[in-house]
């Protein structure tokens, strides 16, 4: 009996302390995420507050909609580098895993801030087409969203795993109706995409969570600290791609133009 005792007791502070370290690693996932967009939040608004004018004397390009933009804007907006500001975070996020396998857990975070910055650079002229109470509006709507959907992806005992397949062949199809759409600017393509993305990235959302959960539950007892945190970073990635990309697509349905 005292044998018993002793492997039971084992066994629970071994389940408590694996339970210690998930809470530990789904915060850093969190906060990490967190830091992330809070820097493209920063980034977009200062490069829109650096490429927008209202002074006649430093206006380049006057766009359409009459904002009057200055050298920096009409080179990030109106020349040939739009499209490096446009495709250059996806090539990081490509070049992520690379990153992943050979540098150090604080390389791995240091690019993804970088990432991160690339995004605010690309989104800056959300600024500029949507007014800031709209932009806020659909930012909390999508926070809201978002912790409710991981919070159940965490939480359920249903095994959402064989969701990933079917989510990612969505990701793709959007990625190339999207690119395809650039150039024939269909507002009715545009609405359909924004549908299925909304509940693509949905359920991403709870999908990812899922997976950060039971990925370290799967490889806590190897105690590779160095693993966990890029692993750690990695979810980050994964869920701050969810949400940036379920508010673009609510922004379609819930933004004000200027």
């Amino acid at each position: 009996m005292a044998d018993y005792n002793t492997i039971s007791t084992r066994a629970g502070s071994r389940a408590a302390e694996i339970d210690v370290g998930l809470r530990a690693h789904m915060n850093k996932v969190y906060s990490t995420m967190s830091l992330g967009m809070l820097i493209t939040a920063l980034a977009a608004w200062s490069i829109a507050g650096l490429a927008v004018t209202t002074d006649p004397a430093l206006n380049v390009v006057t766009m359409r909609n009459g904002t009057m933009l200055t050298g920096l804007g009409a080179a990030i907006y109106t020349s040939p580098l739009k499209w490096v500001v446009m495709f250059a975070p996806l090539a990081m996020i490509f070049g992520f895993g690379a990153v992943m396998q050979r540098a150090s857990a604080s390389a791995a975070q240091l690019f993804f801030f970088l990432f991160a910055t690339m995004i605010g650079v690309s989104l800056s002229s959300i600024f500029i087409f949507y007014t800031s109470h709209s932009i806020v509006q659909t930012f909390l709507v999508t926070a809201i969203a978002f912790a409710g959907l991981s919070l159940w992806g965490y939480t359920t005992k249903k095994d959402i795993s064989g969701w990933g397949s079917f989510l990612m062949m969505g990701v793709i199809g959007i990625l190339v109706a999207s690119i395809i759409n650039i150039f024939l600017g269909s507002p009715a393509i545009m609405f359909a995409i924004s549908i299925l993305g909304v509940l693509i990235f949905a359920g991403l959302t709870a999908y990812d969570t899922q997976n950060i959960k039971n990925t370290f539950l799967a490889h806590a007892h190897h105690g590779d600290q160095e693993w966990l945190d890029k692993s750690a970073i990695h979810g980050a990635l994964s869920l701050y791609i969810d949400f940036l990309n379920m508010f673009q697509f609510l922004l379609f349905f819930m933004g004000s133009q200027e």
